[in-house]
């Protein structure tokens, strides 16, 4: 269920992220292009239809207009999801956007839900969208969040992990496909992953 995706655009753009020199304007930037470049491996396989609209090219041809037969929800996990949405959402401009709030106990490493709202869209694909893959936890509540509520069609877009998290997830949701843009060695004691890019949420709004 795991997929990495591998290019050199991203390996390139994946090195200023990790460089601790990096400001958040280009941290920022660098994140969208990468999200925007995960969507051509991550949804490769959607489903698409020729609509009733009739499009003219400019040869004076006749042509119906290709369209995603499934709606797509990205749901960002609050708040370093976010730096994400942008990226992906230039790839598909007719996605809707949810958000789910989550925070971690700084003691326990476990997460917390404090706040959930999903566009009302019938049958969509759920796209949860987080950089960081660690424990798995807070991936694993967010994605049974969005089971409760009744979505079934569900991927998890990160860009980097480690394999502990990605063994939390497939064994709690096997049926979820997980996409990254680099499989990371290992987590340190506060559970940070090395060797990481740090705290994403702090270097995407400067709050470090």
């Amino acid at each position: 269920m795991l997929t990495i995706i591998k290019h050199p655009l991203i390996d390139v753009k994946m090195a200023i992220l990790r460089d601790e020199r990096t400001k958040s304007k280009e941290f920022r930037e660098a994140l969208e292009e990468i999200a925007s470049l995960m969507c051509f491996e991550a949804f490769k396989d959607l489903p698409t239809y020729p609509s009733d609209e009739i499009i003219k090219t400019p040869t004076g041809a006749a042509m119906h207009r290709t369209k995603l037969k499934n709606k797509v929800i990205l749901a960002p996990i609050l708040r370093a999801g976010i730096g994400m949405v942008d990226g992906i959402r230039k790839m598909i401009p007719t996605a809707r956007t949810g958000h789910i709030g989550m925070y971690r106990d700084e003691k326990t490493l476990e997460p917390h839900e404090y706040y959930f709202k999903l566009p009302d869209v019938p049958n969509p694909l759920v796209v949860v969208i987080d950089p960081m893959l660690a424990t798995g936890g807070s991936a694993n509540l967010a994605i049974d969040a969005i089971k409760k509520r009744g979505f079934k069609n569900i991927r998890l877009i990160c860009l980097v992990g480690v394999q502990q998290g990605v063994d939390a997830v497939e064994k709690a949701n096997p049926d979820v496909k997980i996409f990254l843009a680099s499989l990371d060695d290992r987590l340190n004691e506060k559970g940070y992953i090395i060797p990481g890019l740090g705290d994403a949420g702090d270097r995407i709004f400067g709050t470090k």
